[in-house]
């Protein structure tokens, strides 16, 4: 083979566009994992309704974008009777909704046929559901070559279709692990994804609460975890938090490491300005964090470690300490049925 040297030079630098930033980026692949039973499939289905009508994700600016057409593909639940179902329930288009048949043989990462699929329909979300189903009947997925070779065809196509690929995966039984160590086999799986996001339950006295956490972001700040509920009416989105995927899964990891000097700052501060029962407007109390040098992801953090609530009067959000009382006149969190115009 002929060699070929590229000067940085040469190389036209570009943006990574997103899906739903930073969670899910075009272009790359994604990893979706979680225990079974615990709202993947169910979380996947709701993001891929909102796209194919042109909504935008949760928790995010904006108005939506262009409605796009969604390629989703399970081994493990069918279409007719679960999938469709499930879609409708989220709202979605069912135009935009697309199946390969995979009746006479099943797909795999390296199948032709999906990246003929996804160059007829333009489809800018691909879902393969499970990993197991689809990374090749021959793959030994504790391999990292194995693995390695298997997604290198996958990752060609969501770079040169513009498209993101998600790839919905199970977890193993290794509890007390680091949430990156979580996924059935090996390693690789979550090196070859540029994000990896994790479904997990967060409480036995919540059934339907769920939170979804980042566990590794390549291509941008690690993002938010996001509570969200599911019963018979689908998903419905809660609010943002601080927690982490290794909290989550309740790491003893989480809470080992020197104490953050800028976390117990903001801690300090914002309990001395919260302090007494009337709330305090949002944009006083981040002004004065941001003149301290406290920065913005810290502040998050330290609100939920303190419990701090969001309370509304007319347009204007204020915060308030857990054991402010005096709240006669003001819409709390707790208070709306839908979250999604909560501040952090």
């Amino acid at each position: 083979m002929k060699l070929e040297i590229t000067k940085a030079s040469d190389v036209q630098v570009k943006s990574v566009e997103w899906l739903w930033y930073p969670y899910i980026p075009y272009g790359k692949v994604t990893v979706l994992q979680g225990d079974a039973g615990d709202g993947k499939s169910t979380l996947i289905l709701k993001l891929a309704a909102m796209l194919t009508r042109g909504e935008p994700m949760p928790f995010t600016d904006g108005e939506g974008a262009e409605p796009v057409n969604v390629i989703y593909q399970s081994t493990e639940d069918d279409a007719d009777d679960t999938i469709v179902p499930r879609f409708i329930a989220a709202g979605g288009d069912t135009d935009r909704l697309l199946f390969i048949n995979e009746k006479e043989q099943y797909l795999s990462f390296s199948d032709e046929r999906l990246l003929e699929a996804i160059r007829q329909t333009k489809a800018k979300l691909i879902v393969l559901d499970p990993l197991s189903a689809y990374i090749g009947e021959s793959t030994s997925i504790n391999s990292a070559n194995e693995v390695r070779r298997q997604f290198r065809p996958l990752i060609d196509i969501a770079k040169e279709q513009g498209c993101a690929i998600v790839i919905v995966h199970h977890m193993n039984k290794a509890i007390g692990q680091k949430a990156l160590n979580r996924g059935v086999g090996s390693v690789d799986i979550v090196g070859a994804a540029r994000s990896v996001l994790l479904v997990g339950r967060t409480d036995k006295e919540r059934p339907d609460e769920r939170i979804l956490a980042q566990v590794k972001s390549n291509l941008a700040p690690t993002g938010n975890a996001i509570l969200f509920s599911v019963d018979e009416g689908g998903i419905h989105w809660l609010e943002e938090t601080a927690r982490t995927a290794d909290e989550v899964l309740g790491n003893v990891f989480a809470g080992v490491g020197r104490p953050d000097e800028q976390m117990q700052k903001a801690k300090e501060m914002l309990s001395a300005l919260l302090a007494g029962t009337q709330p305090k407007p949002q944009s006083e109390v981040m002004r004065h964090l941001k003149e301290a040098g406290v920065s913005e992801s810290t502040a998050k953090k330290a609100k939920a470690l303190l419990g701090i609530r969001s309370v509304k009067q007319g347009v204007q959000w204020f915060w308030l300490l857990p054991e402010g009382k005096d709240e006669q006149n003001f819409v709390t969190d707790k208070d709306t049925k839908s979250c999604e115009d909560l501040p952090f």
